[in-house]
């Protein structure tokens, strides 16, 4: 499925991004409080290159930023052209509901998904680049503080890593792969976030029920496909740790690590170990979020740092969470494409769907629809909440006509304003699941949703005729294209 060479580490992928001009180094010095976030959200805004700061005061280590902070750049760490993104989400759709090959033309035909399955049995190895050195605690870690009102130093883009109650470290296809924010506390230290809904909070209920400590370890600046495949949202059948290798086009490396029951990425920057102990949790926060608003603080789990090893001179990777557009925002929009053949493998009669960045990326979702019966675009907005996990923090759906470019705002309030009443195409629901960050709602984790019917109604949707759409003749149109191009400039 690569049109990319593999980047089998971070140092592959920077090397590539620097061959294409897409990488600059920051000399001046520069502050990780606050003012290197300034930095990394100027660029971003700009559609700037991946950062590298070699100057800063804190522990001497280089600081990369904005790894994905364009939609090319996300692509490549999928291994693809932009314009591939569609036919790779027909390939995730497929991993959904696969369907049997129709004789042995049909099966060689698959050799490539063949092939992929394959790239994602990890390897393993006794000598792990991620191992080669060992720093005696977190504080020998860049950590940004983004955030003027922040609580403290945050890891920002860490790849956690767990597994259940009564597996083996051996069994990685029952690894959790989750980018989860970490409060540093001290040296030895850290506050995992994990929501109650993420895999990594599912393995620490089943612990806790043990009454057993749990295993962690967390990758700090790992390859792009481990990256993209901890935030991607894979069937809960399918591992993160072994689909990266489908993303990667090798086979992911694996070692044993040093102080806990676990195996860890091989060709990381940095490998944070340690263990969650029954009940031991710290307020964790403020912190700023996607939202564009600080979270409250609360409490979350606590994880007593028993190792961190690293790769010779390592690199620390970051990134900042903040109100979109930010690097999250922009992974969001690839992955919103990745989706589309996802939903309409389960929804067929939908022809795109929209998830604003400037919503949040989620918590708006606009979505096109060939419409054929009355109250089908209500059967589509159900369908959408309870489809994907993803979607039950979605708190407002817009579904609109085949001929409306969904993301055109023209277009779209054109269709809200003339193909919706009020008192008749809005749907309400109440007390459903809610990103407890959202403020808005009336309760922590419950809140409304609102489903808008802007399509054109038909049968027993209105007892009125609709009205006609004005259109010119599109022979008038390309003539008025040609008379103008010979005289405005």
């Amino acid at each position: 499925m690569r049109s990319l060479p593999p980047f089998p580490d971070l140092r592959a992928f920077l090397a590539f991004a620097e061959a294409r001009g897409d990488l600059a180094r920051i000399a001046a010095p520069v502050s990780l409080r606050h003012e290197m976030t300034a930095v990394q959200l100027a660029a971003l805004r700009r559609g700037g290159p991946v950062l590298r700061f070699d100057a800063h005061d804190g522990p001497p280590m280089p600081v990369v930023t904005n790894l994905f902070a364009t939609r090319e750049r996300v692509a490549a760490g999928l291994g693809l052209a932009l314009d591939e993104i569609p036919a790779f989400g027909g390939f995730l759709a497929s991993l959904r509901s696969p369907e049997p090959p129709e004789g042995m033309r049909d099966a060689l035909s698959r050799w490539p998904v063949l092939r992929a399955a394959l790239a994602a049995r990890p390897r393993l190895s006794r000598h792990a680049a991620s191992q080669e050195e060992v720093l005696p605690g977190l504080d020998r870690l860049p950590v940004q503080t983004p955030w003027p009102e922040d609580g403290g130093p945050l890891i920002t883009w860490p790849v956690v890593m767990t597994r259940p109650h009564g597996s083996e470290a051996a069994d990685h296809g029952r690894y959790n792969l989750g980018v989860y924010r970490a409060q540093v506390l001290g040296p030895d230290r850290l506050i995992l976030r994990w929501l109650a809904h993420r895999g990594g909070a599912a393995h620490h209920r089943s612990w806790l029920r043990a009454g057993e400590p749990m295993p962690v370890a967390i990758a700090l600046g790992a390859d792009p496909a481990l990256l993209l495949a901890a935030a991607l949202p894979l069937p809960e059948t399918v591992s993160e740790l072994g689909f990266s290798g489908v993303l990667r086009g090798a086979r992911t490396e694996l070692a044993a690590a040093r102080t806990v029951p676990l195996m860890v990425p091989a060709r990381a920057e940095i490998v944070v170990e340690g263990w969650v102990h029954p009940g031991e949790t710290a307020p964790e926060g403020p912190f700023g979020d996607h939202t564009g608003y600080y979270n409250a603080v609360e409490p979350f789990p606590v994880m007593r740092v028993s190792a961190v090893t690293c790769r010779r001179d390592p690199l620390y990777l970051t990134t900042v969470t903040g109100r979109p557009p930010d690097e999250p925002s922009v992974i969001g929009e690839v992955f919103n494409d990745l989706a589309l053949p996802v939903i309409r493998s389960q929804i067929p009669e939908v022809r795109d769907l929209f998830l604003p960045p400037a919503a949040c990326s989620y918590r708006m979702a606009v979505v096109r629809i060939d419409k054929a019966y009355p109250g089908q675009a209500r059967r589509v907005m159900m369908a959408l909440w309870g489809m994907l996990p993803q979607f039950c923090y979605t708190k407002m759906i817009v579904v609109v006509d085949g001929e409306i470019d969904i993301r055109n705002w023209d277009d779209v309030l054109w269709a809200l304003s003339t193909r919706m009443d009020p008192a008749r195409d809005v749907m309400l629901i109440d007390r459903t699941p809610m990103d407890y960050l959202d403020f808005a709602s009336p309760r922590e984790g419950l809140a409304g949703k609102i489903g808008i019917d802007a399509t054109t109604k038909i049968g027993t949707e209105t007892a009125r005729d609709w009205g006609r759409e004005m259109r010119l003749d599109p022979t008038h149109e390309a003539r008025a294209a040609a008379i103008l191009a010979e005289v405005v400039a």
